[in-house]
């Protein structure tokens, strides 16, 4: 019937039925948008009392390149026997601000880091705005809680860095510190080792991935020899270019081609002024594009063997049925969608995606949740696993509940995206040309089944997703005043929002 319907509605008619549920749906959010109780304890909710949270991150990955076949030990491992997040969405689609929203739970107007340098942005800006003491890390291992931080940190760290202290500096709150300045190429980075910096060479027991691997297994051990509850996060600089494989995986996947989805090679209609003159792929930038897909699945293949160690070492210390193993990646990829040259910063999927796995002790096996989850959910889901309190200070919200198969009918409605256009893309390994895609400053507003976005330069984007999932049909000019009045007050309450009133925002009357 629904297709019958579809069939006798006119396009503005539809447009009107689409807003007009959505606004039916954030006022039934609205009415019942009272800040949330305090979330109940772990043991409440069916889980370990002290379980330990193991989160592997990976750079640039979308949710395209992640199946049983580029992936299989972390499919089978993770997707077959835990819960997927099927509309997990980062706060700002760049490496960065995506990051600092995880270790902080905040949104970049809150943690003042938009882009990957300058003043808005990197390392520099998250240490200007005090970022680190809102970090899980300092709050797990107040909880009792070992902690580790292994790979990529911010855009902008280096391992030498000193901060005013003697030697190499290790941020407070971490008992195990291993993490790389530029370990993009995968070889010849140097490591801050718990204070010391180790330059690693070329040799293929140098690969970054693998090292980082090791660290975790011996991590895992130690913590288990010294019986206390631990907390780890894993960065892999893989995908993100050069796309380096493991010299064992150089030769994989030959004639791997990248997705042809229905946004391949397609202009967007009604396009904002800073796609109109993108022209069609050439059949060169179409081979180019391949190649790079190619690049990206071999380097990832690492990370693949690396899930399959972390599993293994669980097993090894008897600690599988007592750990959290979060999957996920800091913002997506577009690879031709709206003919857009590889690279990310957009509001659409492509970008804002990204792939969300969690298992552990309560979390259901096979099953797929469809509320929307954000990046800066992490930091107080980690809390509350671990029985801390999250701070009132946090934007997002703990998916403990979620995790363990609660309904949480009163979820989120929305949520927002932010993007700040760089001032200087010097020594950004993020840099791309024009049509790669990096939009002016833009807020975007993600609900369950719209996108809306609202660029500096006054332009507006509206997609309806559930008929128009790969956001081809840009409907913002059939918008009404009163609809466009609406979205636009729903984006600004999150866009000015702190703590409890992003939560209050996120569920927006009409």
């Amino acid at each position: 019937m629904g297709h019958e319907t579809a069939t006798v509605i006119n396009r503005p008619a539809r447009l009107a039925l689409s807003v007009a549920l959505l606004a039916l749906t954030l006022a039934f959010a609205g009415a019942q948008s009272t800040p949330a109780a305090p979330a109940s304890t772990p043991t409440d909710r069916g889980a370990t009392e002290r379980p330990n949270v193991i989160v592997v991150m990976t750079d640039d990955q979308s949710v395209a390149e992640l199946s049983r076949r580029t992936m299989p030990r972390t499919i089978e491992a993770l997707r077959d026997h835990g819960t997927v997040f099927s509309n997990s969405i980062v706060s700002s689609p760049l490496c960065c601000p995506s990051r600092a929203g995880l270790i902080t739970g905040q949104y970049p107007h809150n943690t003042g880091v938009f882009t990957n340098n300058g003043s808005d942005g990197g390392y520099g800006a998250f240490m200007r705005n005090d970022d680190e003491r809102k970090s899980f890390g300092p709050a797990l291992q107040r909880a009792g809680y070992r902690t580790g931080f292994m790979g990529k940190y911010l855009n902008g760290y280096q391992p030498a860095d000193r901060h005013g202290t003697s030697g190499p500096y290790v941020p407070s709150g971490w008992d195990e510190w291993d993490v790389a300045g530029d370990g993009y190429p995968e070889f010849d980075y140097a490591l801050n080792e718990n204070g010391t910096v180790v330059r690693h060479g070329h040799q293929p027991r140098d690969y970054l991935t693998d090292v980082l691997s090791k660290k975790a297994a011996s991590f895992i051990g130690s913590s288990a020899k010294a019986g206390k509850p631990f907390m780890l996060e894993v960065a892999t600089f893989a995908p993100h270019g050069p796309s380096t494989p493991a010299p064992r995986d150089e030769n994989k996947y030959p004639g791997l081609t990248a997705p042809r989805t229905k946004a391949y090679d397609k202009a967007t209609l009604h396009a904002p002024n800073w796609q109109r003159t993108l022209s069609p792929l050439t059949s060169k930038e179409q081979r180019d594009i391949d190649e790079k897909f190619a690049k990206r699945v071999r380097s990832v293949q690492a990370v693949d063997t690396m899930i399959g160690h972390l599993e293994s070492t669980l097993e090894a210390q008897g600690l599988a049925d007592d750990t959290y193993v979060v999957f996920g990646s800091d913002n997506g990829f577009h690879m031709g969608e709206h003919r857009l040259r590889p690279g990310k910063q957009t509001a659409y999927d492509t970008d804002i995606k990204v792939p969300m796995m969690v298992t552990g002790p309560g979390v259901p096996a096979g099953r797929h949740v469809a509320q929307l989850a954000e990046n800066i959910d992490m930091n107080p889901t980690f809390q509350e696993l671990a029985g801390a309190t999250p701070p009132s200070t946090v934007d997002g919200q703990s998916l403990a509940g979620l995790l363990h198969g609660h309904a949480e009918d009163d979820w989120r409605r929305a949520l927002l995206v932010e993007h700040h256009h760089a001032a200087s893309t010097n020594g950004d390994p993020d840099a791309t040309p024009d049509n790669s895609g990096d939009p002016p400053d833009y807020e975007a507003l993600r609900a369950g089944d719209s996108l809306y976005v609202e660029y500096a330069d006054g332009e507006r984007e509206f997609y309806t997703t559930t008929s128009d999932p790969e956001e081809l049909d840009n409907r913002a000019s059939s918008l009404s005043e009163a609809q466009r009045a609406s979205l636009h007050r729903t984006l600004e309450a999150l866009r000015h929002c702190t703590g409890p009133s992003c939560r209050t925002a996120s569920r927006p009357p009409t």
